[in-house]
């Protein structure tokens, strides 16, 4: 089974919860859905570390502390994702670090639920309820 990590930045706004997500770069990408900033692990890296690497790789974007939301399995492809969340700044502003993204941007979570990958909306909900208990 494929292994990939990656982390969900949130921040709270004047307009409310937002969340960081990611486009897939390249032409054949061009109609697929948004994600999580996330990837494979190394040889020897858990997973706290590659989420962090990814996040920081594709949008230059650091994070100290991680919530775990869990993992989700894609229904056709059977890969596994881990996902993390982390708290971001209401200032802080993204950036396709990596060619392997076209965008790199906060959305309301209702605009997340529509734009993300079908297998990954779970995390927003997961978040959601993880902020509500806090």
């Amino acid at each position: 089974m494929k292994v990939t990590a990656g982390v969900l930045v949130y921040r709270e706004t004047d307009k409310g919860l937002e969340v960081l997500i990611v486009h897939p770069s390249g032409n054949y990408n061009r109609h697929k859905p948004y994600g999580i900033p996330k990837g494979e692990l190394n040889k020897g890296e858990d997973l706290e570390d590659a989420a962090r690497r990814e996040l920081y790789e594709e949008t230059g974007v650091t994070c100290r502390k991680l919530y775990d939301l869990g993992y989700c399995d894609y229904q056709k492809s059977g890969k596994r994702v881990y996902c993390f969340a982390a708290k971001g700044a209401k200032s802080l502003r993204p950036e396709c670090t990596s060619w392997e993204i076209d965008d790199a941007v906060f959305v309301s979570v209702r605009k997340a639920q529509r734009l993300l990958h079908p297998d990954q909306k779970i995390f927003v909900k997961r978040l959601k309820q993880w902020l509500a208990s806090k």
